[in-house]
């Protein structure tokens, strides 16, 4: 019987996700905050179900009470922050919700089938953000005092970077990470947040040439003390998320190319300048150069991919500790044997829907500060997500970037965390605008809901002929004359 649940498990899981991925997509095709909502209960039911199985086969596997107790305490953990998020933030966005959940819950079945007492310390870190997430859109609604601590953001973020730079641990080469307290963090990710907050703060006081060239300076000033802590990967992750944020914010397209140049430029200096990087770019040019020493990780991810296929060997079927640092940096190509090319594919969509989400939002900001954020924020997300997968693959030369809320690494799921919290804030600001805009508030704000709804779901046609027979209803008559004076009637 338990080869039998193995055996089929692979095809299920495939199943779970495909449906998911395409609600995913399918909620994506309206702006409706209540349609998307509607269709968030469906993903969350397909989520239960992968969930499920997921530590059903662990415990089939490895027979150790403590995955099926470690099972429900995520549950009940994950269920409670759902049902907390929708009764805090009613126009919340849960499609973003059940895509992070979605997402933490496949890089704790990962981090479980990897080493136990890693998914322990990650799910640790992963309660702190999902705490975070309840916490932070409302400071961020409330708040508008942020946009004017640009310079605050710069020196807090200098100066963490430098005292990584004087005092921080070196792993791999680089220097990363300060230890406290038995924990390693890595301020360079928390710093991401300040970095955009800075760039935006800025920027949105004025965009003439005297104030680029400023703004350029103090973001260079981040990224040089990266590349001293040979930081490359996190320096590029800033590097490109600042010419795009600075594209939006000037709409000069010829800021970019000169600052692609100029990237393109300290590119191949890194490579004359850091041994390390010339290693990296002979393991992408020829993986088995060095098969026995440098370039193994490398090799053993192509094998993986490549013995998994489009199906994959089916979860805590294959041999992904083979990998070494399979847990960080190439989590994504044990997901690819053990899970399937196609379940892989499927998760970049899920990731490609964060990154939409995240660009409507800032889109539909008024103010240039909030806009520059969040499209700050897609950015250094998204291109990470690039990144990593693009290293796993042999795309491009590996980085050793971390797959958000996947990957093990305290930092990077709290940073991922506030900053999902920061975008459903940004969310909840355009939605109570909107709201206010039409005159709809306080008691008349579930009629506003229903005619949104209606209106958005149904026909041009069909809605105005709906319309008409509701204003000859009684009841209609009777609701107007209750409703306060001076209101205008939509």
């Amino acid at each position: 019987m338990t080869n039998l649940v193995l055996e089929y498990s692979r095809y299920l899981m495939l199943l779970i996700v495909l449906l998911y991925s395409i609600l995913n997509l399918y909620g994506l095709r309206s702006v409706d905050v209540r349609w998307q909502n509607r269709l968030s209960g469906h993903q969350m039911f397909l989520l239960f179900l992968l969930h499920t199985l997921g530590y059903l086969i662990i415990y089939l596997k490895t027979t150790e009470i403590r995955m099926v107790a470690f099972y429900g305490v995520q549950l009940a953990v994950f269920f409670l922050y759902y049902v907390s998020f929708g009764f805090l933030y009613r126009h919340g966005s849960r499609l973003l919700i059940g895509n992070t959940l979605t997402l933490i819950v496949l890089g704790l079945m990962m981090q479980t089938r990897l080493d136990f007492e890693y998914a322990l310390r990650q799910f640790v870190f992963v309660c702190a953000g999902l705490i975070l997430t309840l916490l932070i859109p409302v400071v961020i609604r409330y708040m508008h005092v942020l946009a004017k601590w640009g310079w605050v953001y710069a020196v807090a973020g200098i100066g963490a970077l430098l005292a990584v730079w004087v005092v921080g641990n070196t792993t791999y080469g680089a220097q990363l990470s300060i230890s406290i307290g038995g924990f390693a963090l890595q301020p360079s990710e928390f710093v991401k947040i300040l970095f955009v907050f800075m760039t935006a703060s800025m920027l949105q006081r004025s965009t003439s040439f005297r104030n680029v060239v400023i703004v350029t300076a103090i973001a260079a000033v981040h990224v040089l003390v990266l590349v001293a802590s040979t930081d490359l990967g996190s320096a590029l992750v800033y590097f490109v998320s600042y010419l795009f944020m600075l594209f939006v914010a000037t709409h000069q397209p010829l800021y970019m190319a000169a600052g692609f140049g100029a990237g393109g430029a300290a590119a191949v200096g890194a490579y004359y300048l850091f041994s390390h990087v010339r290693v990296r770019v002979m393991m992408w040019r020829d993986p088995f150069y060095d098969y026995d020493n440098k370039s193994r990780q490398i090799a053993q991810s192509m094998f993986a991919i490549s013995t998994g296929g489009w199906l994959g060997s089916g979860f805590y079927q294959g041999m992904p500790k083979l990998i070494s640092l399979v847990r960080n940096d190439f989590v994504f190509a044990a997901i690819c044997e053990e899970l399937g090319v196609i379940f892989a594919i499927c998760i970049i969509v899920i990731y490609l829907g964060f990154v939409l989400q995240m660009i409507w939002v800032s889109t539909w900001m008024n103010e240039l500060f909030y806009k520059i954020v969040g499209f700050g924020l897609a950015v250094m997300f998204g291109f990470q997500v690039f990144l990593h997968i693009g290293g796993v693959t042999k795309m491009i030369p590996c980085t050793g970037i971390t797959l958000p809320l996947i990957s093990y690494g305290g930092s990077s799921v709290l940073t991922t965390l506030i900053m999902i919290g920061i975008i459903q804030g940004l969310h909840l600001m355009k939605e109570k605008e909107a709201r206010v805009s039409d005159g709809y508030e306080g008691d008349y704000e579930e009629e506003y809901e229903e005619r949104e709804y209606s209106r958005r779901r149904l026909p041009e046609e069909d809605y105005g002929r709906r319309r008409r027979e509701e204003e000859t209803e009684e009841d209609f008559d009777f609701f107007e004359e209750e409703r306060p004076s001076g209101r205008r009637r939509r």
